[in-house]
């Protein structure tokens, strides 16, 4: 058995019922055998998979918080530090009751290969709980921050974790972390990136996903002489990622025609009215339902469909998984020319296959969505230097970083013979920065 397949098998025993991180393991490992190929017996005797498939530290603890009832309530908390061989730990913390630890393994696995990506000294974590903010008042959220916080404190720091946010965790949730974590510390420090910008946070943060997914499609249609004016985009979520990639898109001349929620999907043929979403999602915290009050002509349906809808790019920004084969078998009859994840593992791997297999380009999201990462990095530097930056300096650092990254994953796919597959280019060449750093610091 090749030492690959000998690792795949490992992990899968040694991590059962976590599915999500079985599949993040094997899709990198089987896209960085060539390189583990040629020097497989030194990296055996060297244990280097053993040592990057498990992570350097993993933290679960309770959260107990007091409701608005004056009941106890209890959660589970998570943070697993994954590799720190080119930085402080970096990545963000979800709530969502769907947490548990196969899936904060996962995405902590995920952000060593998208942190290396960004070019940035940063590693790769990632943390959360079950707790779900939606339905909870102020209140409660603040209770539940600050118990979490008070014991995820004693393994975080400005050079040692950084955390940021994610699913469920936004503006006012890592200001309350904050608040709690410099109350019992007793520093003020950049130890939580996503921060408000009278305390240390960064302009453009909250665009930077949607952002850089776009700066990174638009680079590659340029560089395969195509335009992304005039392109029809459709978009899953209704989030943060989703309702920046709309903009931008737009703003690049792009006409995206979709988005979604938990329970249903619109579609708008005149174009996607930004400024409604953004009402409905950022001000009223509303669902999709109430988009046709804005606009009369669009469609809203119950349940999934926006891979049905005619277009030359896909973006899925919503959840792990929700883009499945007979999504791909639709978005290939409907001639799509690319599709980029701008959520974490969105696509199935018999989807992203089937995508690439068609001679559709895909860019995964660790390569896709590494611009939220990148901006909190730069967040970081400005924090260290106790300055901040114009939005458009920030944008322009952004854009730079993504389209530096779009050159290293074909670069790396063409060095080793998989010319277009950015899967492989993106694992290559996160793999390659890591491991460098690794074999440096020797046996640790």
């Amino acid at each position: 058995m090749s030492y690959v397949d000998e690792i795949i098998s490992q992990v899968t025993e040694k991590n059962p019922a976590e599915p999500e991180f079985h599949q993040a393991v094997r899709e990198v490992l089987d896209s960085i055998r060539p390189v583990i190929e040629k020097n497989e017996e030194k990296f055996r005797k060297d244990a280097l998979l053993e040592r990057l498939t498990n992570p350097e530290r993993q933290i679960k603890f309770r959260v107990p918080w007091v409701d608005d009832n004056g009941n106890v309530q209890v959660n589970t908390g998570y943070r697993v530090q994954f590799n720190s061989a080119i930085g402080p730990y970096k990545g963000g913390l979800r709530l969502h009751p769907s947490v548990n630890l196969g899936i904060i393994k996962f995405l902590g696995f995920e952000q060593i290969f998208k942190n290396s990506l960004t070019g940035l000294p940063i590693g790769g974590g990632k943390g959360g709980s079950d707790f779900d903010p939606k339905g909870k008042s102020d209140r409660e959220i603040m209770a539940f921050c600050q118990s979490f916080m008070t014991e995820l404190c004693k393994y975080i720091g400005a050079d040692t974790d950084v955390p940021a946010g994610d699913i469920g965790t936004g503006a006012r949730e890592i200001g309350f972390m904050f608040g709690q974590y410099k109350r019992l510390r007793g520093v003020f420090e950049g130890v939580l990136t996503g921060k408000g910008l009278s305390f240390g946070g960064s302009l453009a943060r909250t665009e930077a996903t949607g952002y850089g997914l776009l700066y990174i499609v638009d680079e590659l249609l340029r560089s395969h002489t195509y335009s992304i004016e005039g392109k029809t985009v459709v978009v899953s979520g209704a989030g943060n990622v989703a309702i920046y990639a709309i903009e931008k898109a737009q703003q690049l001349g792009a006409k995206v025609v979709t988005c979604s929620d938990s329970t249903g999907w619109v579609y708008d043929p005149e174009g996607i009215d930004v400024a409604a979403l953004k009402e409905i999602k950022e001000v009223k915290r509303a669902r999709l339902t109430e988009y046709k009050n804005y606009r009369p002509n669009s469609e809203y349906h119950e349940g999934r469909g926006v891979w049905q809808i005619k277009a030359d790019i896909a973006l899925p920004c919503a959840t792990q998984n929700e883009l499945g084969i007979e999504d791909a078998k639709a978005l290939v009859a409907n001639k799509v020319i690319v599709v980029a994840e701008g959520a974490n593992m969105p696509t199935t791997e018999e989807a992203t296959k089937y995508l690439q297999d068609n001679g559709v380009f895909f860019i995964p999201g660790k390569a896709a969505n590494a611009g939220g990462v990148a901006t909190s990095a730069l967040e970081m530097s400005q924090n260290s230097e106790r300055l901040s930056w114009s939005f458009e300096e920030v944008d322009k650092q952004l854009k730079g970083i993504m389209e530096g990254i779009y050159h290293n994953i074909d670069d790396a796919a063409k060095r080793y013979g998989y010319e277009d597959n950015f899967v492989v280019g993106a694992n290559i060449a996160g793999f390659e920065k890591v491991l460098d750093a690794m074999n440096a610091q020797g046996i640790v």
